[in-house]
């Protein structure tokens, strides 16, 4: 007589149809074919249940007690990173996506399984939550199910949801500030830390020009605002890109787009049989979470008690004072997450639950056999000094440029821009051209547009005059695929610069 189903299978059966989807599609980012990808993501599903049952067995088991603070997707996910890196290592690193090679060998990976004060913020803060307020922030936010599919899936009261919702993202705000006082960081970064702090709880608060050209150049604490600032549509990034780390922001296009054919199809999520109701483990969550909301709304109002006051701590030693024609928002509260490009012709998508590969959906893969060689990541040049009348504002300009590669992952990258011009100005606007389809995604001490290959920047209210030998400095986010060749054909109000 054949055994019958125990209820951990029953329950592991009711996860696999749950959770099957979004572990396919991580997968098949991460693999070179589909049937690899299917095969990755079984071998994963199967450790991510072990590591499950691990941390159900009792608080004394190391790492397992960590695990159990992860909801359930992205603790498949990183077991689908987790058995990506033992392919690697056991030879059959070919089945993967080379682009998730190089970054399995990198510093930046190092840091998900390092020292845990060292580990991405976001991961940190996300499994300081409860679980179920972690579930709940992960499938609102980077799986992007509507909100009365959440709270049918998780047992909360469809009409409450919401709410709870936005107490969580307080709450997972709160973790992620007293992680990041906790991170070994520079004096520099120390001094920074109150002020990005206060500077980050408001869509209308300013921050001082000194702290944004840091963030410019200081990814820990770029990092750190994109946890801390929970307006402006910056968080699914933040979260997802901690806690999976290599092809995240491919991963969450990947849901959206995914969320939108589900909505589209009509297709009802799968429901815990709760009926709807909040079941005992959601009202456990909400009974602590009002506890602790109480202690981060003291410390809320304790911090932007403290932003009154002035604040020092500069790159080169000026006071980070309240003057509101030296500051400007850390980042654009209307910006987007960044997402990758459209699929090419011929690509597959990751709906309904079969496994993909695209070139331009994957974390960092991108076009091969570029049109040119590489050239040097870091500083680049034009080639022409330019002398003439600047175009817009009747100023001219001899001026010479710097394109700093500040960071780079497999699909996105940071960069700082300087120009030095000989002659004073009173506006100015810098363009520049990429060779490689690269997508400017944000950008802090200037505005952007983008026309094909082509990108504008446009001086700020605060930053617009320039005196003579003086220079001007702003920063972007950009997403890459493939290959990221430096900017060139730099200008400065339609005039070419040479390299400094």
């Amino acid at each position: 007589m054949p055994d019958l189903p125990t209820p951990q299978d029953a329950a592991e059966a009711a996860l696999l149809s749950e959770c099957w989807d979004a572990v396919l599609s991580y997968a098949d980012l991460c693999t070179a074919g589909s049937t690899a990808a299917t095969q990755l993501a079984t071998e994963a599903f199967s450790l991510g249940m072990r590591e499950a049952r691990f941390a159900e067995a009792g608080p004394a088991r190391g790492a397992g007690r960590r695990s159990a603070h992860l909801p359930m997707i992205p603790l498949l996910l990183t077991a689908v990173r987790s058995t990506a890196a033992v392919w690697e290592e056991q030879g059959e690193g070919h089945r993967l996506d080379p682009e998730l090679r190089l970054w399995l060998h990198s510093d930046n990976a190092a840091r998900y399984t390092g020292p845990p004060l060292q580990r991405p913020l976001a991961l940190r803060g996300l499994r300081d939550l409860q679980e179920a307020d972690a579930a709940l922030l992960w499938l609102a936010e980077v799986e992007a199910l509507p909100l009365p599919v959440v709270a049918r899936r998780l047992g909360h009261d469809p009409a409450a949801v919401a709410d709870e919702l936005a107490q969580v993202r307080v709450l997972f705000r709160d973790r992620c500030h007293r992680n990041h006082l906790d991170t070994p960081m520079t004096g520099q970064c120390r001094s920074y830390a109150r002020l990005l702090d206060a500077v980050t709880r408001s869509p209308a608060a300013d921050t001082p020009a000194d702290l944004s050209r840091h963030m410019a150049r200081c990814v820990e604490c770029a990092e750190a605002a994109a946890c801390l600032r929970l307006h402006g549509g910056g968080l699914p990034g933040a979260l997802v890109g901690g806690v999976i780390g290599w092809g995240g922001l491919a991963y969450l296009e990947r849901r959206r787009r995914a969320a939108e054919v589900r909505l589209g199809a009509g297709r009802p999520d799968p429901v815990d049989g709760q009926g709807g109701e909040p079941n005992s483990v959601a009202h456990k969550a909400r009974v602590v979470r009002n506890g602790l909301l109480v202690a981060a709304v003291l410390v809320s109002l304790l911090a932007l008690a403290v932003s009154m006051m002035p604040m020092g701590g500069s790159d080169d030693g000026a006071a980070a004072s309240g003057d509101s024609g030296n500051r400007q928002p850390v980042a654009d509260p209307g910006a987007s997450v960044p997402s990758v490009g459209p699929l090419p012709s011929g690509s597959k998508s990751s709906g309904g639950g079969k496994p993909s590969a695209s070139a331009a959906s994957k974390g960092s893969a991108g076009s091969k056999g570029s049109k040119s060689e590489p050239e040097p990541q870091g500083t680049s040049s034009s080639t022409a000094r330019g002398r003439e009348q600047g175009a817009g504002d009747g100023e001219s300009a001899t001026c010479e440029f710097q394109y700093e590669l500040v960071n780079q992952w497999p699909d996105g990258f940071q960069a700082t821009v300087t120009v030095t011009s000989a002659e004073a100005l009173a506006n100015w606007r810098v363009s520049w051209s990429f060779r490689d389809g690269q997508k400017v995604t944000q950008m802090w001490d200037a505005s952007f547009a983008q026309n094909g290959s082509r990108t504008t920047a446009a001086a700020a209210d605060y930053n617009k005059s320039v005196p003579a030998d003086g220079t001007l400095t702003f920063g972007f986010l950009a997403t890459w695929q493939g290959k990221n060749s430096p900017a060139y054909d730099i200008e400065l109000n339609g005039e070419s610069c040479t390299k400094a």
